[in-house]
């Protein structure tokens, strides 16, 4: 019976993806009610992450910001299944690409890269960009539990254009085999998710303690893999911009905790600007700093118990 419900399940993704995006922005509206008034999806866990994030914002401003929130939330998921069927050309008018030298500029190098991204805006469309550079792309995601015929859905719609979808426990085994292969890679890993309470490392990020996947810290310093900034932009409904910055040019070069203070600083300063397009369901907070494990300061750059 699980099988029977998975498989109408795709079959409904995909029938959805081939409808033209204004019923895809009807049916987003339909869902936005559904999520926020009707279901109330998470709706406490929103509100708390905001309050404590945005300590110095009314009532008013976060239910603002939240109710934006749930509307991108329902886009991003018709965006996202419109995606298995969206042709070129509706991709190239839809979604702008900037910052491409930097990939040709490693490939030509020989050098693979790791690209830290974040759950801002639309991240799902960053597979095609694989159709614009020489270096593998390689997206890093988190296996879908229970449901097979999903997950072979997601993984055909990232990969349709020539990117590799990479389960996370086989990131940093990946990062390296790329390093040393004739073909140079890009590894894009979303370090925004909530690691396990055991991290060891933690800083002071939206105004709360907060634990950070090492991963990209580790990748980049076993590798001395350049790191990029992968940031979109939202600049109209179903419409965004991709940008890339470099962050750490040679990563063997600076002290290990900076490669995740460069990423930390830029994610606030994203999440900041336009607070309404992160993925404020996630439960970020979760786990409580342990007392054995030091925090991170930012400013003095010190550690502290």
């Amino acid at each position: 019976m699980d099988s029977i419900v998975d498989r109408f399940v795709v079959l409904l993704c995909k029938l959805t993806a081939r409808l033209p995006f204004w019923v895809i922005w009807g049916l987003a509206d339909i869902f936005y009610v559904l999520l926020y008034y009707v279901a109330r999806y998470r709706r406490k866990t929103v509100h708390e992450n905001l309050v404590r994030s945005f300590p110095e914002k009314s009532q008013k401003e976060i239910r603002k910001i939240t109710k934006k929130f749930y509307h991108h939330l329902s886009d991003l998921g018709l965006e996202t299944i419109k995606f298995n069927q969206m042709t070129e050309k509706e991709i190239d008018d839809r979604l702008k690409v900037y910052g491409l030298d930097i990939y040709e500029e490693y490939y030509k190098a020989g050098k693979s890269i790791v690209l830290l991204g974040q759950h801002h805006n639309n991240w799902e469309w960053s597979g095609s960009i694989q159709r614009f550079i020489k270096a593998q792309y390689l997206v890093v995601y988190n296996p879908v539990r229970k449901n097979k015929e999903l997950e072979k859905f997601i993984l055909q719609t990232r990969e349709r254009f020539g990117a590799k979808s990479i389960p996370v426990n086989h990131s940093v085994r990946t990062a390296l085999a790329f390093n040393n292969a004739e073909r140079p890679g890009a590894l894009i890993l979303a370090a925004d998710q909530t690691p396990p309470s055991n991290s060891q490392f933690w800083t002071t990020f939206l105004n709360q303690e907060t634990a950070f996947f090492v991963g990209p810290m580790k990748i980049a310093i076993k590798t001395n893999q350049p790191v990029v900034l992968h940031h979109t932009r939202k600049v109209g409904r179903g419409r965004y911009e991709v940008f890339h910055y470099k962050l750490i040019e040679n990563p063997s070069e600076v002290e290990p905790e900076e490669i995740m203070m460069a990423y930390i600083h830029k994610l606030e300063e994203i999440i900041k600007t336009e607070p309404e397009y992160w993925l404020w369901s996630h439960r970020r907070w979760k786990h409580k700093r342990q007392a054995n494990i030091e925090l991170y300061e930012r400013k003095t750059r010190d550690i502290r118990q």
